[in-house]
């Protein structure tokens, strides 16, 4: 018999277990280009439950623990993967409901229910992923409850039936088994249910890694007292110098290098391999770094070193961050027919929605995926009866759909996967024609949209095939990885290239945090002189981080 004292510790300890190890999970994602990766959205799901359960007294039902801990995942779900293990306690949640204590077959039923509602959320599931591990789990749960065993053996054997399946996962997925790595998500699922099992056993709670609080708050896309407190630091060295040489030969080694720059500044990262050599560092003297540097090797044109003055940057973020703070979005009622709210990052693009007629954006998008709660609150904040929702990102879909049952106003999720669609569907409003009249043609616009992006490798890998290094140039086309390159521009010449079709008229280009203006004229004018008249091509700069590039062909 478990008590909901027992269940609350077990679920914060599990919270605790999955952040401290959401790093090595991120490393299990096989795809090269860089998400909100699956370890660090399913950690800050928990993590919003954990906030919420130690708040409770330890007089609580298993009935309570359950409900509360469902309540805060959902609005707290990111990421597909945050989402999905959000619906697993929901329905883990119903399967206690009114219950003082629980036995075996309490949970077998609840786990039994939470993989029902998780499998119905997803529209097309795929097998060899956490939906398989949990599943399988909640098979074994259900039999094992059939037989008089102790809470301890029944966890023990949910959790042993877990990890049998989540290396079998590895066989069931093509990509995984090229990986030879277990799926993500199934790896989440299993930290989860390990952390429970070792608090059931009366293991100590496990200590919260070193920086992980502050990690945490400062990936929340709208925690505004976090981007606050981040710019509140002490600035030791007036300027962040970054540059990249190549080195005379491959015997040059940037060890010395990096012991040189140690004693100019600090925040030192020097990242070399046989070819070149890439540093990082604060200092008040950046004319050394740079003539220091070509005792090493030469600079390479792209990108160009850099140096930045952090206090005027700091000056500027702090004011920013404040205005930001002020603007929080609050409750309003409705007082026209359509509203707008869009995912996105970059004051580029944050404006381009606003000017397009969004009513709220919601910072966002790769590598930073918003909760449910955070599209709610922009949901709330719009003064409409009907609210259309642009997510603009595939992994943000999901924790966007949560939202319309909680919403107090009829809410329309469009599936935009990219930012080029979200932008497309709103120049497909026309606010003289119904809601659906208007979900029809809006779902149209976004889907006539091909979208490309151009950005970097977040971790070596090998897909299709190909072995694809760290920070190599990857070029996307709908999603899906094209080629590699080494030069940002030539790739997104030849991705446009690749992308158009005879019936093409308009490539947007949209240049992002990493890319100067300068930068981005000269691939626009290129790619003018070469399309000729047939093909119009603009410029917008979106200021986005992670990706270099968003083209947009239509």
């Amino acid at each position: 018999m478990i008590t909901g004292k027992q269940l609350k510790t077990a679920i914060i300890h599990a919270a605790v277990l999955i952040t401290n190890q959401r790093r090595s999970i991120d490393e299990l994602n096989v795809y090269p280009v860089p998400d909100g990766d699956t370890g660090t959205n399913m950690s800050m799901t928990i993590s919003a439950a954990k906030k919420q359960l130690e708040l409770m007294s330890d007089d609580v039902t298993v009935s309570e623990v359950a409900d509360v801990t469902a309540s805060a995942m959902l609005r707290g779900a990111r990421g597909n993967s945050g989402v999905i293990t959000s619906l697993l306690f929901r329905g883990f949640s119903k399967g206690l409901t009114g219950l003082k204590t629980a036995e075996n077959a309490d949970f077998a039923r609840a786990l039994e229910l939470g993989v029902s509602g998780a499998y119905k959320a997803v529209m097309k599931p795929t097998e060899g992923t956490i939906l398989t591990v949990s599943r399988m789990a909640a098979n074994k749960a259900k039999e094992l409850a059939e037989i008089e065993i102790d809470d301890l053996a029944f966890w023990d054997g949910v959790l042993t039936e877990a990890n049998q399946v989540l290396k079998q996962t590895t066989e069931m997925l093509p990509a995984l088994k090229k990986a030879n790595v277990v799926d993500a998500g199934g790896q989440g699922f299993c930290t989860i249910l390990t952390g429970m099992l070792q608090s059931f056993r009366g293991e100590d709670m496990p200590a919260e890694a070193e920086g992980q609080k502050k990690a945490q708050a400062s990936e929340s896309a709208i925690d505004f007292n976090a981007a606050v407190a981040q710019y509140d630091e002490e600035i030791n060295f007036t300027y962040c110098t970054e540059y990249i040489i190549e080195k005379n030969d491959a015997s040059v080694d940037g060890a010395k290098l990096r012991a040189y720059l140690e004693t100019i500044g600090d925040c030192v990262v020097v990242v070399e391999d046989d070819e070149i050599i890439k540093v990082h560092v604060h200092t008040d003297a950046p004319g050394l770094a740079l003539t220091k540097a070509l005792e090493f090797g030469h600079f390479i044109n792209d990108p160009k070193p850099k140096i930045e003055n952090m206090r005027i940057q700091h000056e500027g973020k702090v004011k920013e961050a404040k205005i930001v703070k002020q603007q929080d979005m609050l409750p309003v009622e409705p007082t026209k027919e359509f509203g707008f709210v869009a995912v996105a990052a970059g004051a580029g693009l944050e404006r381009s929605f606003v000017d397009l007629g969004v009513d709220q954006v919601v910072k966002g998008g790769q590598t930073m995926n918003p909760s449910t709660d955070d599209i709610l609150k922009a949901i709330h904040a719009t003064p409409a009866k009907t609210v259309f929702v642009l997510p603009n990102n595939k992994n943000i879909i999901m924790a966007a759909e949560q939202a319309v049952d909680l919403a107090n106003r009829n809410v329309i999720v469009l599936q935009t996967r990219t930012i080029p669609q979200g932008i497309s569907a709103m120049l497909a409003f026309d606010e003289t024609v119904d809601v659906n009249e208007n979900r029809i043609q809006m779902t149209k616009a976004f889907e006539h949209v091909s979208s490309g992006a151009i950005t970097f490798a977040a971790r070596d890998s090998e897909l299709d095939g190909q072995k694809i290094k760290m920070n190599e140039i990857l070029a996307l086309d709908n999603g899906k990885l094209s080629f590699t390159e080494k030069d940002i521009n030539k790739a997104a010449f030849k991705l446009v290239k690749k992308m158009l079709k005879s019936d093409s008229s308009y490539v947007t280009v949209i240049y992002g945090a990493d890319v100067t203006e300068d930068k981005a004229q000269e691939l626009t004018n290129l790619l003018t002189a070469k399309l000729g008249n047939k093909v119009e091509v603009m410029q917008l700069h979106g200021g986005q981080p992670v990706y270099y590039y968003l083209i947009s062909v239509e």
